[in-house]
């Protein structure tokens, strides 16, 4: 639990462009703070992570982030991706299909123009929220997610050929708010 803890507030430091030279000593009470073995009389600042963990579930909503950060794509055990007001450009990486878990991703509201091929490899995705985007195209392989139950594009300028094609490949099940 502690180690989590530590690795939380690591990464949260990395998210804000920040490093640790090395994660605080470990206390037996993780509310405590750690010693402080400097000899100045400052206080040491209080860190907050700028990120939610809660067991399965990533939320960096809301964190200005220009990029997804690499370190996302290694916890693979994630189930739900909060990505959402942020300003995303470009595409999100490709790395995302290393995310086999994930059943909700929500890059929503973002400055997002594409969606890699790669999305269409994640086979337990079930909701993907890419609404208010500036998406010009969408990849065919979104077809691919035969588990998917909500695809959410509204706001985007997409090729309405694109998701007709799309749509022909998806359950008909899936509901599409465009």
């Amino acid at each position: 639990m502690k180690k989590a803890f530590f690795s939380i507030i690591a990464f949260s430091l990395l998210l804000n462009g920040c490093a640790l030279s090395k994660l605080p000593q470990q206390n037996n009470n993780i509310n405590e703070a750690p010693a402080n073995n400097s000899s100045s009389a400052s206080a040491e600042p209080t860190i907050t992570p700028a990120l939610t963990i809660d067991k399965n579930k990533l939320d960096l909503s809301n964190q200005q982030l220009k990029k997804v950060p690499n370190q996302i794509f290694n916890q693979t055990n994630l189930e739900e991706l909060n990505l959402s007001n942020n300003q995303l450009t470009g595409a999100l990486p490709a790395e995302i299909r290393h995310l086999q878990n994930l059943k909700t991703l929500n890059a929503s509201n973002n400055l997002m123009t594409g969606v890699p091929a790669e999305i269409g490899q994640l086979q337990n995705l079930q909701t993907l929220n890419l609404s208010n985007n500036q998406l010009t195209g969408l990849p065919y392989e979104l077809g691919n997610l035969k588990n998917l139950k909500t695809l959410n594009i509204s706001g985007n300028n997409y090729s309405t050929l694109d998701l007709s094609i799309i749509k022909q490949k998806l359950p008909a099940t899936v509901k599409i708010i465009k």
